[in-house]
């Protein structure tokens, strides 16, 4: 015998009693299902239709729509756009900035410190830094004289003002004072004040707390009233609607509705079928009749023609139209350095400027070829010329 086996687990818990299905429920279910089924199938094959359509729509319409809107927007609007946006600011900054710029910086700057600051800057240091430094003086002394004059006659008036505040407390403060205290108040106090509260206290006082307790008992007897005819309406309500309701709700209605949901769940899932096996002989007999031709019209036509249109007609074009666009921006810049040229041509003409430097005597020094003889690319101002080494010294 084995001493230490283990006890045997308890025993699991009792499981709820589950009733089983009525036959209510049982009679219901088929008849339900059938007609669901029948009502469903035509719903189910009209939504895969238009989900179809819908898919076939976006990738035959939609997405090559946006694909191509997509490619015009960035290789023909975004290039129009910038070339026009340089374009503008350039001639914005050649019309409107340049001739500001110049106007601001040497005619309204110089005519404004020389014609206006100066002078003003002048004026306020010379003349009424000095004036505004004597009527300070004056000012000052004279706002001496008003205080002094001031606290005089302030304090000529405070002495008249003590004298006349005795006066009056002699012949009015202290006849009041003594009328209030030993008239007014003991009358006051012993003909009005100890009456009226002999009354609150002996008779107000108790007279409110026997109206409080019957008024209490009274709300009390009302309340447990209220309550009792409460109580007996909510069980009369729960025996004849409630009691009811719950039996029917429990025993009718959740049943039905159950059997209806699982009927629409199991007739979806039919309709789904018969929808996808329709759909799949559709789609092969529309592959049949149409699309096998038109692949194999893609493929022996389309194709080849496509790519003699692109080889013979497309890629020569747009190489030329990259040809005439360097061309174009080679324009634009000889045209920008040859107007900065002449705006400084014109600005030393007018202002003058530094003295050119001396030609330095020796052999000519041209700009060294950076690429070759045969397309020379030469520094910005000096001559080209060929490729060449430097004279070793001696």
């Amino acid at each position: 015998m084995d001493l230490n086996k283990p006890a045997d687990p308890p025993p699991p818990p009792p499981v709820p009693y589950e009733g089983g299905e009525g036959c209510l429920t049982v009679a219901v279910r088929v008849p339900v299902r059938i007609v669901v089924l029948v009502l469903v199938v035509p719903v189910r094959m009209l939504w895969d239709l238009l989900a179809l359509c819908g898919r076939a729509v976006h990738k035959a319409l939609l997405r090559p729509l946006g694909n191509a809107l997509t490619w015009f927007f960035d290789q023909v609007v975004a290039p129009v756009a910038r070339a026009l946006g340089v374009a503008v600011l350039w001639l914005g900054k050649a019309l409107l900035l340049w001739p500001v710029v110049a106007l601001w910086r040497y005619v309204v700057v110089p005519v404004v410190r020389y014609g206006l600051v100066v002078p003003v800057s002048w004026l306020h240091r010379r003349v009424l830094t000095p004036l505004g430094h004597g009527l300070v003086w004056t000012l000052g002394r004279v706002a001496a004289g008003i205080a002094w004059l001031a606290r005089t006659l302030g304090a000529g008036g405070r002495w008249l003002a003590v004298g006349a505040g005795r006066v009056l407390g002699v012949l009015v403060v202290v006849p009041l004072v003594a009328l209030w205290r030993y008239v007014v108040v003991p009358v006051v106090r012993y003909g009005l004040v100890v009456p009226v509260s002999w009354l609150h206290r002996r008779v107000l006082t108790p007279l409110g707390h026997g109206l409080a307790w019957a008024a209490r008992g009274l709300g009390a007897g009302a309340a447990w009233t209220v309550r009792m005819a409460v109580a007996g309406l909510v069980a009369l309500l729960r025996v004849l609607l409630v009691a009811p309701a719950g039996w029917l709700w429990r025993r009718v209605v959740v049943p039905v509705g159950r059997e209806i949901g699982a009927a629409l769940q199991v007739g979806w899932r039919v309709a789904g079928f018969l929808s996808r096996a329709v759909g799949r002989a559709l789609r092969w007999l529309a592959w049949q009749l149409a699309g096998r031709p038109a692949a194999w019209f893609y493929r022996a036509v389309c194709v080849p023609v496509g790519h003699g249109v692109r080889d013979a007609v497309w890629r020569p074009a747009r190489r030329a139209a990259a040809e005439a666009g360097r061309a174009v921006r080679a324009a634009l810049a000889g045209v920008r350095a040859t107007v900065r040229q002449a705006r400084r041509d014109a600005w030393r003409a007018l202002v003058g400027g530094p003295r050119a430097a001396e030609p330095v005597p020796g052999p000519a020094l041209q700009a060294r070829n950076l690429v070759g003889t045969q397309q020379p690319q030469t520094v910005p101002g000096v001559a080209a010329g060929t490729e060449t080494s430097l004279p070793e010294r001696a």
